[in-house]
Parts: C-alpha cells; sequence; structure tokens
C-alpha cells in the first residue's frame, strides 16, 4: 500500500480507490469561444444568445483570441507543455440544449499537453498530480425541467461559453485527495485570472472517474500503464463541490465493492450525484471516443501557436500559490500552515501583506487567519469584503507591539471595531484600555496583595507556578489592563523567585 493509499475493507478483503477527474473550468472571458454574445451570470432566458450559438444556417464559428491566451496561460501555469499547432474537433451528441447537434471540442491535438499539480494534504505532505492535457471547448446550454408540469424549456445563455476541460491521470487515491486537488486547482486558476472559481454558480464543475481495485493492483499499473489492472470505472458527471466530490467518491466506491463482492461486474457508466440522498445513480452507458463520432470542425482552421506569443505570455504570468508560499515563508518568517492557509485564497494573501508591511509578520497573521477569518465566515463574507481593512489590523497589532494594549484587550478592541465604533487608536482613548505599564501603579497593587496573602506569598517560593495566582489578581485589580510582562517580572522579584 502505497503513503497515500487508503485500504477499505469489503467483506473478501480489502480494496483500494483510483481515481482521476475532469475538471471544467469556465474562461474568465467577456465574450464566448466562438461568437461575440456576453457571457456572465444572471441574465434572463435566452438573452445572450447570438445567431452563431443557437446554430442558425450560415453561421459560423470566429475564434475568441483572448480564450486561446487564457488556455495558454493556464497551461503554463500548470507547467504544461504548450502545443504550437492544434485543432478543433466536432464531437457528436443530440440532447435539446445542444443546437448544433455537436459540441467544437478538441480530440487528439488539444491546445495543452502534458502538465502536474503539486497537491498539500491536510498532514502537510504533499503529492503530485499529472495532468494529461487541456482542451478548449465549448459548453451547451440548459434543459429547464420544473417550469411547466409537460415541457422542458431550453436556455441558451451557456451555450458557446468557452471552457477549459483539464483531465488527470488516475493519480488520486482517497476522496480526500480528489478534494485537495480541485481546491489546489481552483487556487491557480483564480490567481492566473483565466478562471473565477466560482462553483456555486457552475464555473468550476468536476466529472469524477471512480474505480476500485485490489491492493498492489495500482502498482502494477503505474509500471506497465495498462488500464487491464484497474477496475471498471464509473464517471459521475458535474459535481460542483469539495464536500460533494468526497461524498460521491465514498458512495460511488462502496457501491462497487458491493457490485463485485456479491460476484456481479460494473458497468462502465456515466452517474450523478444526488447530494439530498448522498448518493450517484445512473444516468447513461458511458460513451468511448468512436460514440461521438469525432472528426476535424471543417469551418476552423487549426490554431498555430507564434512561440514568441507563448513567451509574452509566460513573461506575464502572476506569482502563483507555491511560489507565493515559498516566499511568505522565507520573507517573513511564517510557518509552512500559516503560509498555506494565507495563500489558499489569493484575496486573503494580498490582504495579509498588505497588513504585514513594518509589523510583526507573525501576529497579523494570526488575526488574519484566526479572528478576522472567524468574523467574516459568521457574517457570510468574502476578504474582499471585509469591512476592516490590512490598515485596520495593522494599526491594532501596533498598539500590542507598542505595549498600549495587551492581546488579551486587544480581542475587545477588534470586537468594537467589527461593531464599527471606529479606529484601534480611536476606540482605546475612548474606552480607556491602554495597558498600565505604570511601575509605581502596579507596586502598589502588588504591594498590598502580598500583605494581604502571606500565605500564598511563602507557597509561590516553595511552587513557582504558583505565581500565577498573583498575576490573575493583579490584572483583576487593573480590569484588565496590566502589562503582564511588567506584572511578571515585578512579582517575582517582590517574592524572591
Amino acid at each position: 500500500m502505497t503513503e497515500n493509499t487508503k485500504q477499505i475493507q469489503g467483506r473478501t478483503g480489502p480494496w483500494e480507490i483510483v481515481l482521476g477527474l475532469e475538471v471544467h473550468a469556465q474562461v474568465a472571458s467577456n465574450a464566448k469561444l466562438f461568437s461575440g454574445a456576453a457571457v456572465g451570470f444572471g441574465a434572463g432566458p435566452n438573452e445572450q444568445v447570438s445567431l452563431v450559438d443557437a446554430a442558425m444556417p450560415g453561421m459560423l464559428p470566429v475564434i475568441n483570441k483572448h480564450c486561446v491566451e487564457q488556455a495558454v496561460k493556464t497551461g503554463l501555469g500548470l507547467k504544461a507543455q504548450i502545443n504550437n499547432w492544434s485543432r478543433f474537433d466536432r464531437k457528436n451528441y443530440f440532447y435539446p440544449d445542444l443546437p448544433q447537434g455537436y459540441q467544437i471540442s478538441q480530440f487528439k491535438d488539444p491546445i495543452v499537453g502534458e502538465g502536474e499539480v503539486i497537491v498539500e494534504r491536510d498532514d502537510g505532505s504533499t503529492f503530485t498530480v499529472r495532468i494529461e492535457r487541456l482542451h478548449l471547448e465549448q459548453d451547451a446550454g440548459k434543459s429547464l425541467h420544473d417550469q411547466d408540469p409537460n415541457a422542458t424549456y431550453v436556455d441558451l445563455n451557456r451555450a458557446g461559453t468557452a471552457l477549459m476541460e483539464i483531465v488527470s491521470r488516475p493519480d488520486m487515491r482517497t476522496s480526500e485527495e480528489a478534494a485537495a486537488y480541485v481546491k489546489k486547482l481552483r487556487t491557480i486558476l483564480v490567481y492566473l485570472g483565466t478562471c473565477d472559481g466560482d462553483m456555486d454558480k457552475g464555473n468550476l464543475r468536476a466529472d469524477v472517474n471512480v474505480s476500485v481495485c485490489r491492493p498492489g493492483a495500482y502498482e502494477k499499473f503505474r509500471e506497465t500503464g495498462d488500464f487491464s489492472h484497474l477496475g471498471t470505472r464509473c464517471e459521475i458527471k458535474n459535481v460542483n463541490s469539495y464536500r460533494y466530490i468526497q461524498q460521491a467518491i465514498e458512495y460511488e466506491a462502496r457501491r462497487q465493492i458491493e457490485i463485485l463482492e456479491d460476484g456481479g461486474a460494473v458497468d462502465q457508466e456515466t452517474r450523478l450525484f444526488d447530494p439530498n440522498k448522498g448518493e450517484t445513480r445512473s444516468m447513461r452507458s458511458k460513451e468511448e471516443a468512436h460514440d461521438y463520432r469525432y472528426f476535424p470542425d471543417p469551418d476552423l482552421l487549426p490554431l498555430q501557436l507564434d512561440p514568441a506569443w507563448i513567451k509574452e505570455i509566460e513573461a506575464s504570468l502572476p506569482e502563483l500559490p507555491d511560489a507565493k508560499k515559498a516566499r511568505l515563508q522565507s520573507q517573513y518568517g511564517l510557518s509552512a500552515y500559516d503560509a498555506q492557509v494565507l495563500i489558499t485564497e489569493q484575496a486573503r494573501a494580498d490582504f495579509y501583506e498588505a497588513a504585514a508591511k513594518g509589523r510583526d509578520a507573525k501576529l497579523v497573521a494570526n488575526w488574519v487567519t484566526n479572528d478576522l477569518a472567524a468574523k467574516l465566515t459568521a457574517a457570510g463574507l468574502e476578504i474582499s469584503e471585509s469591512p476592516l481593512g490590512p490598515n485596520a489590523i495593522a494599526e491594532l497589532v501596533q498598539l500590542i507591539e507598542e505595549g498600549v494594549i495587551s492581546s488579551k484587550i486587544a480581542k475587545d478592541v477588534f470586537d468594537r471595531m467589527w461593531a464599527g465604533e471606529g479606529a484601534p487608536g480611536e476606540i482605546v482613548e475612548k474606552q480607556g484600555l491602554k495597558q498600565v505599564s505604570d511601575t509605581g501603579a502596579l507596586e502598589k497593587i502588588i504591594d498590598e496583595l502580598i500583605a494581604a496573602n502571606p500565605g500564598q506569598a511563602s507557597a509561590v517560593k516553595e511552587k513557582p507556578q504558583a505565581i500565577g495566582w498573583f498575576v490573575g489578581q493583579v490584572m483583576k485589580a487593573t480590569g484588565g489592563k496590566a502589562n503582564p510582562g511588567a506584572v511578571n517580572q515585578l512579582l517575582k522579584s517582590k517574592l524572591g523567585i
């Protein structure tokens, strides 16, 4: 059993899962792949449909150069081979929401070839998922079955929208790894600006290929490349959340194991996941490439990319998640965990860096990833929507660093900031929350405490950790405003420890 393999115990012995994903990412573009029709969420039915999208007679597709650029940029971000020559094919199948009767896609000659993604597990370890290909294709429309009890309506707003289909090798072995891979892929795409990653709107969704096999079979497949060592796979279509990806895989693996242990055979098919029931159900038998009758699209010339243009795109790439993580660790002295939490969302990493300039980097990280993150989650807000900006967090941390307030008081100040009572400094002044660092005032309180509690004072000499009682009493006497460092130093001096 390899390090990243989880065995499932069946009635007849252990089984292992093998997973490969096809992720469909909507290209960030203002227009569709082969027409000038607008792309956007929330428009009324059939309001964003051109004559090309509706497949009216005589309409010819014209490639959107920006979508090609976005695909190349994504390929470079995935450390993949960019193919200077690629072509579009017709993938023939018939659905009411596919007005042409075929989908313009890429089959044998995709725009992007092999690449890889390094993915982090929850425990901090990593694994590599090999990318087989990335190709461009147009989306279909949408059939609406809930508008009329006797009819199905068709909305073609999505028809012709540019998609990147990113196909992985079967390199994932657990549902957690599959979810982590999609999460990492989404992060890369958002950093690149090639897809907004909005899974709720269907702009990023995954087809999950699941099969099960006995221990040792996967290792034979990796050695030989022979898929016969693996079990029959089923594809679960259009899963659009990390949680659903995991649930669908767990259910489907168990379903296949039960079939095999009962002496049956798994049918290769396409299935759908029902999140309400937590189960997959059959959609159709799985088509093979020959079922689609692929052939080169006669209305589109092959794509011939200029190597110099590819170099220009490469030079324009932003700092990607892995590079940013390494830099945050080296530049700010953050742990791998803190850096990973920050870079998962580009906006969070940018917010952190804006707040951390000239401040205690670790302290800022704690406030951004813990207190602020908790408030945002409770309010259902993204960090880009935060009512508190980086400057507010930086000012709060500065007050802690300068000893104006303690970390404990800072929690109260932060809550007041969130409630809209003003900037940190204003709140501290108005509420009289400045930390007491006046040694004279603190000495007076400590002397009175020691005089009133001689037994406790003697006990501290025998048991130094009992000093905590005195610290607590001083904090209580000062309403939590005493400087803990000064209190501890004075107490140790007065108590002779």
